[in-house]
């Protein structure tokens, strides 16, 4: 029997088998029920090779490390290297944070992460705003001391920093001060500007949002220019999904979002003459992964299959490290829920293994208590230890895409790739991410599809246990949260800014901040002068002003 032969004998079979089984699952299944994930897209009770009929494996599927790079961005994926545990960290002052640190790393984590204090995030200095506020989400960093002290024996030339900066990056600034005084080449230096992209920002994290859209769209670029020539182990821009999908985006939407302003940034870089096979190898990417398991995995293939092309064809690079998707993931805060947040251990480690299919390059797990408060430590050694159980006891990281090839995986995937397609182009319709987001597009796409997700929950169409299902007594368990800091640590803090200032050449400081203006109103590279005024002694705080000053506040746009 020749192969055309075969091939029509088991279509012919497929048929038949197809036809019983559904006419015994539709004797048995009861009232029809619709099941559609988060992005809208209908997920059938059972998938068959007629789902994947026009499937061309090379094109869309093919091997791990080769273009389209569906199945992983590197030949060996987690079975030559697991991801790396990169645990999301911050509190009180900078000895509190090292302290965690510290632990942290005892526990497995292989990288750091530094999250500052919300008054840092909104761009200012410890002794600019409340006391009672200081030191609760996030660590107080306002000065090359205070990182010094946070990073304290931690050798920068051997582990990679994921700094939570937001634009103009002072906290890369001042990273960079403390290596030169520890005598650290800046070339040893590996890492990520890890909240750089403005754009997500002034949509759905208005806090990060400290500089007007052009101002900081300037300074970004300014800072990849800068990273590209100083710092070649440093990857200055992190284009954020997280945020847009927490903010209600569905997973789809949050991926095409995110491509878009990946492909604005690239242009931007392209206007500026730079090198696209220079800049876009130290491009990455951070999401949020939520507990809709199997839509989250299509979302990452999918996503990681669309930017190789979109690097390739409309960005012109041509070297495939310039295709690579790398991207660390998050399981999503906003699924975990204050009731029973013992619960969230097992919404995490579901999380964890969507991402982990998906074929992130790093990974943070959250705390099961993060719904209540910054994690505790024992909420963060249980969130590491289920990156350790998942990679060492159910050894998922044995098989590179093990779910590659399921019928409803690549099904999905295909279905996720053009609903970003869709996405993708609606915002070219509007003449890009950065006009869309001025104009306030991308705003109404994420409440529109908020407030659908919250009608379901609300509705009971979407069940989430302890929530409007399962309940229980809940005053039958105390949960015990992270306390706040030391309200004498934070009046230590405040007085040691107050005596770095008092200790630092003013005229140093005065002189570099003056200059940092200067630079803002021409068009020399405002990174290069940041990282100046901080070498002289410029705290945060005074940077951020001089900035906003120079290039507006940022006021995101109010939708109605």
């Amino acid at each position: 029997m020749n192969k055309p032969d075969a091939a029509k004998l088991l279509e012919s079979e497929l048929e038949q088998a197809e036809s019983r089984w559904q006419q015994a699952y539709d004797a048995s299944a009861g009232a029809p029920r619709r099941s559609v994930n988060r992005s809208g897209i209908d997920v059938k009770p059972l998938y068959t090779p007629k789902d994947r009929a026009d499937e061309n494996f090379f094109d869309d599927i093919g091997f791990p490390g080769e273009y389209p790079n569906t199945r992983g961005i590197y030949p060996t994926m987690h079975r030559g290297r697991s991801w790396t545990q990169r645990q999301l960290i911050g509190w009180g002052v900078p000895e509190d944070y090292n302290k965690r640190l510290k632990e942290i790393l005892a526990h497995g984590a292989t990288a750091l992460s530094l999250i500052p204090c919300n008054s840092v995030y909104r761009g200012y200095d410890a002794d600019e705003v409340p006391r009672e506020l200081l030191g609760t989400c996030g660590v107080v960093v306002n000065s090359v001391e205070d990182m010094d002290i946070a990073l304290a024996d931690v050798p920068l030339d051997r582990i990679s920093c994921a700094l939570n900066d937001p634009s103009p990056f002072t906290l890369l600034a001042l990273l960079l001060a403390v290596a030169k005084r520890r005598g650290t080449p800046w070339t040893k230096i590996t890492g990520t500007s890890n909240q750089s992209d403005c754009l997500s920002h002034c949509v759905a994290n208005h806090m990060f949002f400290r500089l007007s859209l052009p101002g900081a769209r300037r300074v970004l670029t300014d800072h990849i220019e800068y990273a590209n020539e100083f710092l070649p182990g440093w990857n200055p821009l992190s284009v954020v999904g997280q945020h847009t999908q927490q903010a209600g985006a569905t997973p789809a939407e949050a991926m095409g979002f995110t491509l878009a302003a990946a492909l604005q940034y690239g242009e931007d870089c392209l206007a500026r003459g730079m090198d696209p096979d220079r800049f876009l190898p130290r491009f990455t990417f951070f999401f949020d992964i939520s507990i809709s398991f199997f839509e989250e995995i299509a979302k990452f293939r999918a996503g990681r299959r669309l930017w190789a092309r979109l690097a390739r064809e409309r960005l012109g690079a041509k070297d495939p490290k310039s295709w690579r998707f790398k991207f660390h993931g998050q399981t999503s805060g906003v699924d975990l829920t204050r009731q029973q947040p013992l619960n969230n251990i097992a919404r995490v480690t579901a999380q964890a293994m969507a991402g982990i299919f998906g074929g992130l390059q790093s990974l943070h797990t959250d705390g099961y208590d993060e719904a209540v408060s910054v994690p505790t430590s024992e909420a963060a050694r249980i969130a590491i230890a289920t990156q350790n159980i998942l990679r060492e006891e159910a050894r998922l990281t044995d098989v590179i895409d093990p779910l590659g090839g399921s019928y409803y995986v690549e099904t999905l995937t295909d279905q996720m790739e053009q609903q970003i397609e869709a996405v993708i182009a609606r915002i070219d319709a509007a003449g890009g991410m950065y006009k869309a987001v001025e104009d306030g597009l991308v705003q109404r796409m994420i409440g529109e599809s908020a407030m659908a997700h919250q009608s379901k929950i609300e509705s009971g169409e979407q069940t989430v246990v302890g929530v409007n299902a399962y309940h229980i007594d809940e005053d039958a368990r105390d949960y015990q949260s992270q306390p706040y800091p030391d309200p004498a640590s934070i009046d230590a803090q405040r007085e040691r800014l107050k005596a770095f200032k008092q200790s630092r050449s003013a005229a140093a400081a005065s002189q570099a901040l003056d200059a940092l203006a200067r630079t803002a109103q021409g068009s020399a590279n405002v990174m290069a002068s940041i990282v100046a005024a901080v070498d002289a002694g410029a705290t945060h705080g005074e940077v951020c002003a001089v900035l906003r000053r120079e290039l507006g506040f940022g006021q995101p746009l109010a939708i109605v």
